[in-house]
């Protein structure tokens, strides 16, 4: 094993059918802004701040393929979102069981190293319902986002159903939601604004324009 998939650094024991490592439930609110994942490393101030994960994968590979060479960084933060990896409908199954593996793992591996680390849950077709939430604790703080998952009413209709299904099967205490909140979605949302709707709004507010 060695060298391989990071499993010369650790093996969780894991849940569940695939092995997915779990996650601790984290209970304290994520006060403080949050920033994308990609912007980690060049921030100067991260005392206080909060990191998501909810941009493409190839933003935030490197702290998979190089776990350790980034965790005095992000160790600086308030609070990090698991990674996000892609679990899209049309993705064979093998690669969102991979991707949903590799978002416990960095998880569960920030946690041993100190961090507060906020499980952030996705699902695809309701198939995905036997694996997707392994290794998420019960009662506690969990992401999720909306951004891509509104385009058509088969989509919405998907999101909406995995919505429901994490609420009836961890009952999460607060939901960090990043991008709009669908109807239906209502609980205790801790909304994050996406980070491309915020540079819209510094853009107007600097050049004095009243729409976005």
């Amino acid at each position: 094993m060695l060298n391989f998939e990071n499993l010369d650094k650790l093996n969780f024991p894991g849940v569940g059918p695939y092995g997915i490592p779990e996650i601790d439930p984290v209970t304290e609110y994520p006060s403080g802004d949050f920033i994308p994942m990609n912007y980690a490393k060049s921030e100067k101030h991260p005392k206080g701040k909060n990191i998501h994960c909810f941009v493409d994968d190839y933003q935030f590979i490197r702290y998979w393929n190089n776990p350790d060479t980034y965790i005095p960084k992000l160790r600086q933060f308030r609070s990090i979102c698991a990674p996000d990896f892609s679990t899209y409908t049309d993705m064979p199954v093998a690669m969102q069981i991979y991707n949903h593996y590799r978002k416990h793992w960095m998880a569960a591996y920030w946690q041993l190293h100190g961090m507060t680390v906020y499980p952030t849950i996705s699902w695809s077709t309701p198939e995905s319902y036997a694996w997707c939430f392994d290794g998420d604790p019960v009662g506690g703080i969990v992401a999720v986002s909306s951004v891509g998952t509104q385009a058509d009413a088969e989509s919405k209709r998907l999101f909406l159903r995995g919505y429901e299904e994490m609420m009836k099967r961890l009952s999460p205490l607060w939901v960090i939601f990043y991008g709009k909140v669908p109807e239906g979605c209502d609980w205790n949302i801790i909304h994050v604004k996406p980070h491309q709707d915020l540079i819209k709004e510094r853009c107007c507010v600097k050049n004095g324009w009243k729409g976005q």
